[in-house]
């Protein structure tokens, strides 16, 4: 019997390795049961790490298939997509999702160990940028996030100190008054990493040429704030401050929109400011968009049916509603037409990162 937690966005602020405990059986073995039609359907265990934003979806999905009569078990754990990287690649998770797609290095470990992967894009989803209902401003640029959490803020203890460094940069935006209370994502985020990458990468470069922070600083915030890798911890934080900031993932804002507001983003000064929607997640136009995935090990899959039966489910119209249910974006027909093309072909290795 598998036990899940329906309220999955607010199930994160516990322990995500708590959300399924389901069955005995390891990872590399896997039993055939016939279901109700008939079928033959794989039980024992599937192991499922990475990123607290995909954890939702992967949640869900195993509690739909669940529901659809599977014998199979899934455990689902959200460290962080960087963290599940390096437990995918030792070979100890057999999916594990991603907020961003993955590094060389990553790369590099899971060839050291013989994991080849399969990777799949799932959804979109948007990096919103909040505060408290209390704060009023507007509309953010990317300078001006760059000005408020770059490597160069750090110190900055009122959103004044970091209006001045925003000006400096060709910024006219009229920060508020008070102090800069600051929560997001920690290191081990994809969330973290796709905002430096996002927001703050072009106006990182460019200080890095002129002399004003060192190459190590190009691809980090400001160290000074309050991190965490639950995302409702971040949102309790920017609620706990009338000038608060943060980040997390859009939909994780959305289901705290009575006690925090989602600020508008321009990508440059003077732009168009977006709000995240799921229209503006979906074509592209809010600049702080990006996709998400899962990654198969290929070994696992071929070892334990219930890893392939699970990605197979997963992927299929009844599995990839899941997508939509927990809050994030649908791929259009062509993309998930593609993924589903990816894993039926087993094709190893990444687009995204090009290997």
């Amino acid at each position: 019997m598998i036990t899940t937690t329906r309220r999955w966005l607010k199930m994160l602020a516990l322990p995500l390795a708590a959300v399924m405990v389901l069955g005995a059986c390891s990872s590399d073995e896997s039993d055939v049961a016939t279901d109700d039609t008939g079928d033959t359907a794989a039980s024992g265990t599937v192991n499922v790490s990475g990123s607290s934003t995909v954890a939702p979806i992967s949640t869900r999905v195993a509690e739909l298939w669940e529901e659809s009569g599977t014998e199979a078990a899934v455990n689902v754990d959200g460290p962080g997509t960087g963290d599940g990287f390096v437990v995918f690649c030792e070979g100890d998770a057999d999916v594990t999702g991603a907020s961003r797609p993955i590094e060389a290095d990553e790369i590099a470990a899971c060839e050291e160990t013989g994991v080849e992967f399969i990777e799949l894009k799932i959804a979109f989803d948007g990096l919103s940028i909040i505060t408290s209902t209390d704060n009023s401003l507007a509309c953010l640029n990317f300078v001006d996030l760059y000005a408020i959490a770059g490597p160069e803020s750090q110190g900055f203890a009122d959103w004044q100190d970091a209006g001045a460094l925003a000006a400096e940069l060709g910024s006219d935006t009229e920060f508020p008054e008070g102090s800069l209370d600051i929560s997001g994502p920690g290191e081990e985020s994809g969330t973290y990493d796709s905002f430096v990458e996002l927001a703050l990468g072009d106006t990182a470069e460019a200080r890095f040429e002129e002399g004003k922070i060192t190459e190590d600083q190009v691809e980090t915030t400001r160290p000074d704030y309050q991190s965490s890798k639950e995302d409702n911890i971040i949102i309790q934080g920017v609620e706990g401050s009338p000038t608060s900031f943060g980040w997390v993932g859009f939909a994780f804002a959305e289901e705290a929109s009575e006690t925090v507001r989602e600020i508008p983003v321009a990508s440059e000064v003077g732009g168009e400011c977006i709000e995240p929607t799921t229209e503006t997640i979906a074509d592209g136009s809010y600049p702080l968009a990006r996709p998400l995935f899962i990654y198969v090990s290929a070994p696992a899959a071929e070892a334990n049916q219930a890893v392939a039966d699970y990605v197979d489910y997963y992927l299929s119209s009844e599995g990839i509603a899941a997508v939509a249910e927990v809050g994030y974006v649908d791929l259009p027909a062509d993309l998930l037409e593609e993924t589903r093309t990816t894993w039926t072909d087993r094709t190893i290795g990444s687009a995204e990162a090009g290997a």
